[in-house]
């Protein structure tokens, strides 16, 4: 049987769709890269907030009116988050999956194809570690250490679907960094909702610094209130562990950041929780003077009034940040933030964002500009070929460029310099394109 997979979401649920990749295909399954071609199209929802779920919704939609008679199932957080109203409402999906035990997939599928759920074993079997199908492109992967989270956070929907936090063993992690990079993969992305929760990430990130080898780590959404500072330690001894750190700040109003359960319980007296944030940022940066900082600020959130907007604005200004994503409250029901009072209108909520992001523009385009005139390594990704006579073109990142989320390194004069996609590159920066880096490749 062939099975086409549509995946939404976060790279967390990018994990879970390779995982249940992998087991379709030990099952015997075939996926094919046109949904023309596949008895069951698998829609891997998110859920985390409202225009996220509509997307969703509208793929299951949108592949029903292209193929009335294909079979189709909703796997992922939507399903798992509306396990009970879905099968009612959105009759246009055969059956649907959560994310709790993704080896269902194989019965799910069988299932639905067979009409006979009797009829076909349950695989309870483990998967070989570290051998999922990639989603990512060529030489990264994403290794996910933890599933679900315990910040609670008021906006956030994610304990509802994910639960707790639980943390695989460090053994198993370490045997899935070593089993990838024995493909050829050469940027393990450590991801969780916050993997500062995990208590032992200094202990991990030292087990995985002993693997030999030449290859990135990258650390990916680390609460403010939960770095661990420790690991800068190994990060200025082992350079292979990139300084490029994600953290969500979300806001810099105390009295916000409180509405949000978000507010430190150490913030020494006399400080701001932004004031300690600065400084969690300065030190990042004085000990590791490369290091790169993203962050997330989450605009409109119930009670947020002007006095509060300008406290982040002057966070904004003097974190300078390289990177910064700003998103829109989403009112989601289950969160304790659902029945907060003071609801911001959306069109000042909007407003604020792109304010926000429009003086972001200048800070990113000053902090890359120092990356000018730097040789650096570039992970090649992908190849566009040239029109006749023209030249190739090579995109791929520099260690200051996360996956999917940050600018690319576009790779001139790389003809004949026998570049391969998922390898690294030397080369040199020359010059600033917008928010993308111009790099010359050594040949």
């Amino acid at each position: 049987m062939h099975y086409f997979i549509d995946p939404f979401g976060c790279v967390k649920n990018q994990v879970d769709a390779e995982t249940m990749m992998a087991y379709l295909n030990n099952a015997g399954w075939k996926n094919v890269s046109d949904a023309e071609t596949a008895d069951l199209i698998i829609i891997n929802s998110c859920g985390f907030i409202e225009s996220a779920k509509q997307e969703s919704i509208n793929a299951v939609l949108e592949w029903r009116k292209l193929y009335p008679a294909k079979k189709i199932l909703l796997a992922g957080c939507l399903s798992q988050r509306y396990a009970n109203e879905l099968p009612d409402i959105l009759t246009e999906a055969d059956t649907f999956m959560g994310v709790e035990n993704l080896g269902l997939i194989v019965e799910k599928a069988g299932a639905v194809l067979t009409a006979d759920s009797g009829g076909v074993p349950h695989i309870t079997n483990s998967l070989p570690i570290g051998e999922r199908p990639l989603l990512s492109l060529p030489g990264s992967a994403y290794v996910k250490i933890s599933e679900g989270c315990n910040n609670n956070c008021s906006y956030c929907a994610i304990p509802l679907i994910r639960g707790g936090l639980v943390c695989r063993e460090i053994s198993d992690i370490a045997d899935e960094c070593r089993a990838l990079l024995g493909r050829g993969v050469l940027e393990l992305n450590i991801i969780g909702q916050d993997i500062g929760g995990f208590e032992k990430l200094p202990e991990l990130l030292n087990r995985i610094s002993e693997i030999e080898g030449d290859f990135w780590v990258r650390l990916l959404y680390i609460h403010p209130n939960h770095f661990p500072l420790e690991i800068l330690n190994l990060l200025e001894k082992d350079k292979r562990f990139l300084p490029y750190f994600d953290i969500p700040f979300q806001h810099a109003s105390a009295k916000i950041l409180s509405a949000m359960n978000r507010n430190s319980k150490d913030v020494p007296q006399g400080k701001t929780q932004a004031e300690k944030y600065l400084e969690l940022i300065k030190t990042i940066r004085t000990r590791l003077p490369d290091a790169v900082i993203r962050s997330t600020f989450l605009l409109g959130f119930p009670g947020e009034d002007e006095e509060d907007f300008n406290e982040l604005l002057e966070f904004q200004q003097k974190a300078e940040l390289d990177w910064l994503g700003c998103f829109v409250y989403s009112r989601e029901e289950g969160t304790a933030s659902y029945s907060m009072k003071k609801r911001v209108a959306a069109k000042t909520a909007e407003a604020r964002k792109q304010t926000i992001e429009e003086r972001q523009i200048s800070i990113t385009e000053k902090n890359l500009k120092r990356f000018i005139g730097q040789t650096l390594n570039v992970l090649i990704e992908e190849k566009i070929d040239a029109p006749e006579n023209g030249e190739d073109i090579w995109l791929g990142r520099l260690y200051c460029q996360a996956p999917d989320i940050d600018g690319a390194a576009v790779v001139v004069g790389a003809n004949d310099g026998g570049l391969q996609l998922g390898s690294f590159a030397k080369c040199k920066v020359i010059a600033r394109r917008g928010f993308d880096l111009e790099v010359h490749h050594y040949r």
